[in-house]
C-alpha cells in the first residue's frame, strides 16, 4: 500500500475506532511534504462511501491535507451516514493529488480521462475528479460538477482543468 493511501487508512481507522485525530509521520515522503489539494475516496465493495477533498491547499502539506479529508470523507460527506466500526475493514481508499487547476477557453480543452474539471460562476463551484467509472464523455463530467455546485445548464460558466496523482 502507498504511504499516502496508508496515511488515510490509518487516520480513518483510529478517528473512527478511537474519536483521535492522527499526527502526520515524523518522516515525511516526499510527496507528503508537498502543498496540493488532495481528495480522499472511500470505497465499500466496489461502490463509493465517501469522498471529500479541497480544490487546493489549505494546510502546511499534503499530509495534514489527508488526515483533514479523510476525516472528512468518513464522518462528512453528506450523501452517506458516517463510517462505523463494523465496516472498517471492508473499506478501500484511494488519494488524489491536485495538480494547480488552469483555466481553459472551452470544453474541447477538456479529456475526462486525463483531465478533472471545476466549473465556477460566482461563488459556486464544483469540481469532478478524473477518470471516474461512468464518466465518458467531456458533457457529463461538466454536468455532475454543475450539479455539485447548484449550477444551472443554461449558466454561463468558467471551466478549469486538473490532474491528478492517483494513489491506490
Amino acid at each position: 500500500m502507498h504511504p499516502l493511501v496508508q496515511l488515510a487508512k490509518e487516520t480513518v481507522e483510529k478517528y473512527i475506532r478511537e474519536g483521535l485525530i492522527k499526527s502526520p509521520p515524523e518522516v515525511l515522503t516526499t510527496e507528503m511534504k508537498e502543498k496540493a489539494g488532495v481528495f480522499v475516496s472511500l470505497k465499500k465493495k466496489g461502490k463509493l462511501r465517501g469522498c471529500i477533498g479541497t480544490f487546493s491547499p489549505s494546510t502546511r502539506n499534503v499530509a495534514e491535507e489527508i488526515i483533514q479529508n479523510a476525516i472528512s470523507a468518513s464522518t462528512r460527506d453528506p450523501r452517506f451516514p458516517s463510517v462505523v466500526k463494523e465496516e472498517l475493514n471492508e473499506i478501500d481508499y484511494s488519494v488524489d493529488v491536485l495538480s494547480e487547476p488552469e483555466r481553459v477557453k472551452g470544453s474541447e480543452e477538456l479529456d475526462p480521462k486525463r483531465y478533472g474539471v471545476i466549473v465556477k460562476k460566482d461563488w459556486r463551484k464544483g469540481l469532478l475528479l478524473p477518470d471516474l467509472e461512468g464518466i465518458d464523455t467531456i458533457e457529463e463530467q461538466i454536468s455532475i460538477a454543475r450539479q455539485k455546485a447548484g449550477i444551472y445548464p443554461d449558466e454561463e460558466v468558467e471551466l478549469w482543468r486538473f490532474e491528478v496523482n492517483r494513489y491506490v
